[in-house]
């Protein structure tokens, strides 16, 4: 249904981090996470506003976090080179491993959680056993020639974009690699539910949705304003919405199939709505100015 678009501003709340690099969604949707330049991660209650626990021992700035598939963990990475897990009840830091030779831009568990990986500014991803004592990761990939932006897993499979205009789909198990040219920085790039596809955000560029298995353009995305820096996208969880963030105080929904704009959702401001989080199982949008953190709904969701 058309009417299935996160257009309803249900929460905003001020985050009082710093700047907020990132938000993310926890893996069941019941909560989510803002990273911050004051070097904290807050846990939220997105629905109701509410401010749960704030998560403090990485050295720096955090830039991205994410949720073990049984909540207990969170996995950080930022400024201070490192990938951090730590734990969700106690805020402990479980573990850390200085990996990196530049600062950590993105970061992810695999499916069952055992594996963590970082990706850097570096040109390196590497991948670590959050099971076993060892400082030294598992495998290193080093295909980039320049700064590892974004960074996803979907079962066997990873998608990592870069600034060296590319982004790479891996196969974890069978140790194959595509990767395909997009002429600019490639900010992010996220697949679509069913994996069949990579929604793609390029700097100076549409929003493109490329066929995985033949890198085929299967629809671009224009409205937002993307000029210099560094903004995310996320397809909706029903399939038929893909979002992005944009530089002029806005997130923009596009219909998938017919590239038009299902609604345009203000922020208040001009700042640039750079981070965004979709909701696993609803069509729920989580998104940041830098400032605040924002939920946005269906109509009707809660009447």
């Amino acid at each position: 249904s058309r009417m299935d678009k996160p257009e309803v501003l249900t929460t905003s709340v001020h985050c009082g981090q710093g700047a907020v690099r990132a938000i993310r969604y926890n893996v069941d949707g019941n909560y989510c996470i803002t990273c911050g330049s004051d070097k904290t991660m807050k846990l939220w209650n997105p629905l109701r506003g509410i401010h749960i626990k704030t998560y403090t021992g990485t050295g720096n700035e955090v830039l991205d976090c994410a949720s073990s598939s049984d909540n207990a963990q969170l996995v950080a990475g930022g400024l201070d080179r490192c990938l951090n897990i730590l734990d969700v009840e106690s805020g402990k830091m479980l573990r850390r491993w200085r990996a990196h030779a530049a600062k950590v831009n993105a970061v992810a568990f695999n499916e069952e959680s055992n594996v963590a990986f970082s990706a850097s500014m570096d040109c390196t991803i590497q991948a670590f056993d959050a099971r076993s004592r060892s400082e030294k990761p598992v495998q290193i990939f080093n295909e980039a020639t320049d700064s590892v932006l974004s960074l996803e897993v979907h079962g066997t499979e990873m998608v990592a974009s870069s600034a060296d205009s590319h982004f790479r789909v891996y196969n974890v198990r069978n140790g194959t690699m595509t990767e395909d040219f997009m002429g600019d920085s490639v900010s992010c790039a996220r697949f679509t539910p069913d994996a069949a596809c990579v929604l793609v955000s390029t700097l100076r560029s549409p929003l493109r949705l490329i066929d995985k298995n033949d890198g085929k353009l299967l629809m671009s995305y224009k409205g937002h304003v993307s000029s210099d820096i560094q903004l995310e996208s996320v397809p909706l969880h029903s399939m038929e919405f893909v979002a992005s963030g944009s530089e002029d105080g806005a997130v923009y929904v596009y219909g998938v199939l017919d590239g038009a704009i299902a609604a345009r959702l203000d922020h208040g401001g001009t700042k640039s709505v750079h981070s965004l989080a979709c909701h696993p199982k609803k069509n729920h949008l989580l998104s940041t100015d830098g400032v605040s953190l924002f939920l946005w709904t269906p109509r009707g969701s809660f009447e």
